[in-house]
């Protein structure tokens, strides 16, 4: 959507002369909401009016693309002598670098998620992005919820050790539960007890550990305030055309058509498993392609809202599909699956899921019933360290709402702990008077798989009661409360706090750390103790 209107502009066309032809692709984490190099490309192919491909080196790329804000976080929280939170104060200020971007949208979820996972009655937030010379910044996998939520853990760990009980109990005292209001004012419904769930499936590990760090994450699902979104989905039934491997023509087939972009999440798989679930009907028989005019009511794919709302069109439909199977083979108690799905052929089925009871800012409503999101997913972590402060064991408990992928979902939860890690202990862009010191990708820090920790991922269920299958997301969690238990871990071991990222002066982020930015130090001893 963004690309089409702003496509349109750039070349000074009527919109609807300019289409836009989505393709399955990689991972986003966000830098595909981004204008990049499709304006180039496309003036090109207009100017020279013939097809036109542009491919970034990884140089190039490393310089273009944004990267996750830099933000500065000021907290001031109020809590009563047992600790439970009562108040909080946040200011939080964002770098958007030279160019806008999504840098405003990235502020607002900082200030939405600035209370994490934790009720507390009485908030007040600010939150602005500020044009600098440095590097472009925009959206990246939380999309600014990471940033104001490790500020928040590092603060309940301050508040743990003052109070006199450990981080698991802390967070116990202080999470959100059902009736409770979201920092945005939101109550939240029956299904946030799966923060509490993904809470007590860590407590056993938490407790046990020695050198440990722990941290709550909540991560909105949908774009949210006041705006309509919507999960649209076709299915056509068709006759296979011939295939080289001589395979029967006119077989029925299932063509599924989404209006999302399959970029790495895992959409049209799941949009498919809909429709087995529904049907009954085998995989090998369906396929699932994007659609222009689908995609136009869906709008820009991002939030973790495309499972979630997917899933649940894809259900309504495939039912549709499965109650015409049903009544052809009432009519006919001798058919088989296949001759059945042979006889509708050249029947579509089209249903939607539309929700658009958030609440828009500024109005009455927002003030008087705030409903800020769509849903949320959940999460707890926890980092245990070895004896020489090496991150040995991360444990992953995440709340889902329903796994409609169990294995796709636990390869999130890995791959987001990754990127977590990573942005903990020793991923950084650096700077000097807004040129790159380096466009090495050997010199960002990024971990390499060889030094990645064992990863526990423990997957919880409780529904959510809009989404399909009671589905909430499961894109943008998994890095959401990883720096923050790193940060915990750290300070169980060398009794330093730490509040600035990367956190690359610890043990830890050593074999991660480039060479170029590696400092020659002994190794850190853990404090001796004594009653």
């Amino acid at each position: 959507m963004y690309d089409h209107a702003q496509i349109a502009k750039i070349l000074n066309l009527d919109p609807k002369d300019v289409e836009i032809v989505l393709a399955p692709s990689g991972g986003a984490f966000g830098a595909k909401e981004e204008l990049s190099i499709q304006g180039q490309t496309a003036i090109a192919a207009y100017l020279l009016q013939r097809p036109v491909k542009t491919v970034l080196t990884r140089p190039q790329s490393t310089q273009h693309h944004v990267k996750r804000h830099a933000m500065r976080v000021a907290l001031t929280v109020g809590a009563d002598a047992e600790g439970h939170l009562l108040a909080l104060r946040s200011r939080i200020v964002a770098d958007a670098g030279g160019y806008h971007t999504t840098s405003a949208k990235c502020a607002l979820r900082a200030a939405c998620h600035s209370c994490g996972a934790y009720r507390i009655p009485n908030v007040d937030v600010e939150s602005k992005a500020v044009y600098t010379n440095n590097p472009n910044a925009g959206a990246m996998r939380g999309f600014g919820s990471n940033q104001a939520q490790f500020a928040m853990e590092g603060v309940m760990d301050i508040l743990a050790e003052r109070v006199g009980v450990d981080g698991w109990d802390i967070r116990a005292r202080n999470i959100l539960n059902p009736g409770d209001a979201f920092g945005t004012g939101q109550i939240m419904r029956e299904s946030v007890r799966g923060i509490r769930e993904t809470l007590e499936a860590v407590r056993d590990v938490y407790k046990r550990a020695k050198h440990k760090g722990i941290a709550c994450g909540v991560k909105s699902t949908g774009l949210g305030n006041g705006t309509t979104e919507g999960g649209y989905i076709k299915i056509r039934i068709v006759e296979s055309p011939p295939s080289r491997s001589g395979a029967t023509a006119g077989q029925a087939r299932i063509e599924i058509f989404n209006g999302y972009t399959e970029m790495g999440q895992g959409v049209y798989t799941a949009s498919m498993q809909a429709v087995c679930e529904e049907t009954g009907l085998p995989a090998d028989i369906m396929s699932v392609r994007w659609d222009k005019d689908l995609g136009e009511k869906c709008g820009e794919t991002w939030a973790s809202r495309a499972t979630t709302l997917s899933c649940a069109a894809a259900q309504r439909a495939a039912q549709k599909l499965a109650a015409d199977l049903k009544e052809a083979v009432r009519l006919k108690p001798d058919t088989t699956d296949d001759k059945a799905l042979q006889e509708i052929v050249g029947r579509e089925y089209y249903d939607e899921c539309v929700y658009n009871f958030t609440t828009r800012p500024g109005t009455p409503e927002s003030v008087l019933n705030p409903t800020t999101h769509l849903t949320f997913s959940y999460a707890t972590q926890v980092v245990l360290l070895d004896e020489d402060g090496t991150i040995e064991r991360v444990v992953v408990a995440n709340d889902v709402g329903r796994a409609i992928n169990p294995r796709l979902c636990a390869e999130q939860m890995e791959g987001g702990v990754h990127m977590g890690l990573g942005y903990a202990l020793s991923e950084d862009f650096t700077s000097t008077n807004g040129t790159p010191d380096s466009l090495a990708l050997k010199d960002l820090g990024i971990v390499r798989a060889k030094h990645m920790p064992e990863v526990d991922v423990i997957l919880i269920e409780v529904p959510d009661e809009v989404g399909g299958y009671g589905a909430k997301g499961v894109g943008e969690i998994g890095c959401v409360a990883t720096a923050g238990a790193v940060a915990g871990a750290l300070y169980a071991y060398d009794g330093i706090r730490r509040f600035r990222l990367p956190m690359d002066d610890a043990p830890a982020a050593v074999p991660s750390l480039p060479k170029s930015r590696r400092m020659p130090a002994a190794p850190a001893t853990p404090p001796s103790t004594s009653t």
